[in-house]
């Protein structure tokens, strides 16, 4: 993993950026079966505020931290408030260092989660089931019929 190699392209991030980290519920469909798993997924600071809004989420619960306490050399280190069988997910670093970004030019958002606490108090809900090895299939079938004058100038 380029972890490391990432945090050094960005230099307007520091390893003391802060940013907010969510675990979310997700889900991976295997022969026919949905099973879920746990995420590890940095929240920008406007997805954050909306959730704070009360719309419903699959994060259970976040953390405040900084880059430098989850990306160390070329290794992800994993907040000790998340369970051991929760996993980083794809592209943690780049999205990390982009959420950080976010709290950068919205400071206030900071507050919301201030660093080193967590927070749970979230409108969890999976009834909408995020996929994440879903595959979309488009079929000749899937396609709107329109009448033929629908694009002629009459």
């Amino acid at each position: 993993m380029a972890a490391a190699t990432s945090l050094d392209l960005a230099p307007d991030v520091s390893t003391d950026s802060y940013l907010v980290v969510g675990l979310a519920t997700c889900f991976i469909k295997e022969d026919g079966e949905v099973h879920a798993v746990k995420v590890i997924e940095p929240i920008p600071s406007a997805a954050l505020e909306a959730i704070l809004k009360g719309i419903p989420t699959s994060y259970s619960l976040a953390c405040g931290t900084t880059l430098g306490e989850l990306i160390t050399g070329a290794s992800l280190q994993k907040p000790t408030e998340f369970p051991p069988e929760s996993q980083f997910c794809d592209d943690f670093a780049e999205r990390a260092i982009a959420a950080a970004r976010t709290y950068q030019s919205r400071t206030q958002a900071q507050s919301h989660i201030p660093l080193g606490t967590t927070r749970q108090d979230f409108n969890y809900s999976t009834e909408r089931k995020r996929v994440l090895n879903q595959t979309r299939i488009v079929r000749t079938e899937d396609d709107v019929k329109q009448h033929e004058y629908t694009h002629k100038v009459l």
